[in-house]
């Protein structure tokens, strides 16, 4: 989740069992049933669906899958009851944690992320506590071994396209936009055969905190793992510097 390892990150997540997968592919499928239901089943006309059956083929959903989502949504109708919420809170150490979900039940789930940020040493906070601390992006990681053009040419065809910035990591690029341009500039890549390892509307944090506490570290990792663990659970941010 950090950006200091972001790359990495994506390809350990890539790289769990099957039952994680399949954790990852009903959260997927939820976001593919509230975009449906806002805004219609095909994603030609939906620019919402559209991203989030790019973000379903960067994790290795497969398209019968995505197909069968889209059709079960555009079949319930107003049936579909999930709803956005977003909790923020402190870890260990005073790190920002912000939390997304999408749920059918607001009690259960805040009750689950409370528990959470317990067990972890950490708290849940007011809204707005610590969104202000991170900066509402769009991310494309792409993988260089996955990439066929040099760098000056895929960023001359990011920035044309509309993104703020291109950097280079060594195994990696890096793309940011603002969430407006996100669409055009993902689609821009994805017209030109680019594959992107992820691509989505994240929360990067303006600075980082370094936990050197073992303690610290642990109880981190154990809310992130009981979030993880939880269906709800869209995404989460944080500013921890792993």
């Amino acid at each position: 989740m950090s950006g200091h390892s972001k790359f990495a990150n994506i390809k350990h997540k890539k790289e769990k069992n099957d039952a994680a997968k399949g954790k990852i592919f009903t959260r997927l499928g939820r976001e593919i049933a509230v975009a449906v239901k806002e805004g219609g089943p095909d994603p030609n006309n939906n620019s919402k669906l559209k991203d989030i059956v790019a973000k379903a083929k960067a994790n290795n959903m497969p398209n019968d899958t995505i197909d069968r989502s889209i059709k079960k949504a555009a079949g319930e109708g107003n049936n579909v009851n999930y709803e956005f919420v977003t909790y923020e809170g402190y870890g260990p150490s005073g790190t920002a944690i912000i939390v997304e979900a999408l749920t059918d039940n607001k009690n259960r789930t805040a009750a689950n992320v409370r528990n959470a940020f317990t067990k972890g040493n950490g708290n849940v906070g007011t809204q707005g506590c610590v969104s202000f601390m991170f900066d509402k992006k769009g991310q494309i990681i792409i993988d260089k071994e996955e990439c066929s053009i040099d760098a000056d040419e895929l960023m001359m065809l990011a920035l044309d396209a509309g993104a703020e910035d291109f950097s280079e990591e060594e195994d990696s690029y890096e793309i940011l936009t603002n969430p407006e341009e996100f669409s055009i500039v993902r689609e821009t890549l994805e017209n030109k055969n680019i594959s992107m390892a992820e691509a989505e509307v994240t929360m990067i944090p303006q600075t980082w905190v370094e936990l050197t506490k073992e303690d610290d570290i642990k109880m981190i990792q154990r809310t992130f793992d009981l979030l993880d663990d939880d269906d709800d659970v869209q995404n989460y941010y944080h500013n921890w510097a792993e």
